[in-house]
């Protein structure tokens, strides 16, 4: 047994340690201090972990701690039991192939749309509609012109003709069919189109004037078209100005064929309808060239009495003034 009482200081100055000899054994050598101060030091080290590697003295008789009654979770920081390896082992994470359950997948947010809310969105401005008249009216009937949608010349006025056109332009270009032109209609019509000329913007009648006929071609001539509806006074085969006319009806139809001027009457009144008939050009018995308010009114709804009525005012009257009697006058299909 080690003699604590050996009186080293820890220096090494005072000799050495001995050993006190209980049995009769050969007295130990001498030992130096620094030696014996290293013996000390492994022989604590011993006594404090055994000189096995492994457990520690006793860790075998110590009962086996009590298992949970549910299993938790495993923990990276759990240290695992020691079974006879010198180095206590790290619990390793579970495996992705473990019998656990996976957790349940998180649902996807982004997949949950919300019901679409109704719009809120003003509808498209209305600029023009039936009723509006404006030089925007009659760019409108010119643009719709140039691409087949409108048979006429513009008038600028938005009648029901105007508007049946921009429902066969808005049906074709799958926008809402309303007749009317709102925002949206105008910009699809103006990026289809060019910006009209002025002869397209105010030609000479509402109806394309019709080729003359070639008995039209020579001298002064009132050269009138019941296909076109048209009248056109031309001199040495130009048309020197040219109006909308329209034509008696079924029972009291306009005659066909080559005449002459006779008789002109500025402020002429029927005797057998008892109507006005300003600026009246007779050809052919009492059918003549007139100007009627009636046509002004109404358009083509109605009908004349056999005469070729004009609508436009300014025109005949200039018209008037420009005839001469004895000019000739063709009425032809």
């Amino acid at each position: 047994m080690v003699d604590t009482d050996s009186g080293w200081d820890g220096r090494g100055g005072r000799g050495s340690r001995v050993t006190r000899n209980t049995g009769g054994a050969r007295p130990a050598e001498p030992i130096p201090g620094r030696r014996v101060a290293a013996v000390s030091l492994v022989a604590l080290a011993a006594l404090a972990t055994g000189c096995e590697p492994g457990a520690a003295t006793g860790a075998q008789e110590a009962p086996p701690s009590a298992r949970p009654t549910q299993a938790s979770a495993p923990s990276p920081a759990r240290t695992a039991p020691v079974t006879g390896d010198a180095k206590p082992r790290t619990a390793p994470p579970p495996s992705p192939s473990a019998s656990t359950a996976a957790p349940a997948p998180t649902p996807d947010v982004t997949t949950a749309r919300p019901a679409p809310e109704p719009s809120t969105a003003p509808p498209p401005r209305v600029l023009m509609r039936t009723g509006s008249e404006s030089d925007r009216v009659r760019e409108l009937q010119a643009r719709l012109r140039q691409i087949g949608h409108f048979g006429r010349n513009p008038t600028g006025y938005y009648g029901s003709v105007t508007a049946d056109s921009v429902r066969s332009f808005q049906a074709k270009r799958s926008l809402p069919v309303t007749g009317s032109t709102d925002e949206v209609t105008w910009q699809r019509l103006l990026a289809m189109t060019r910006v009209p000329t002025a002869a397209e913007l105010r030609p000479p009648t509402e109806r394309p004037v019709a080729a003359p006929d070639e008995r039209c071609l020579k001298g002064r001539v009132l050269c009138i078209s019941k296909n076109s509806r048209t009248l056109a006074w031309m001199i040495d085969g130009k048309v020197v100005s040219a109006m909308d006319v329209r034509f008696g009806s079924e029972y009291t139809p306009t005659r066909e064929g080559v005449f002459e001027v006779f008789w002109k009457s500025r402020d002429h009144v029927s005797t057998l309808y008892d109507t006005p008939m300003p600026y009246a050009l007779f050809f052919s018995g009492g059918q003549a060239v007139h100007y009627s308010a009636d046509f002004a009114a109404n358009g083509y709804g109605g009908a004349s009495h056999g005469c070729v009525n004009v609508r436009d005012k300014k025109k005949v009257a200039a018209l008037f003034d420009q005839v001469r009697t004895g000019d000739k006058v063709v009425v032809y299909w």
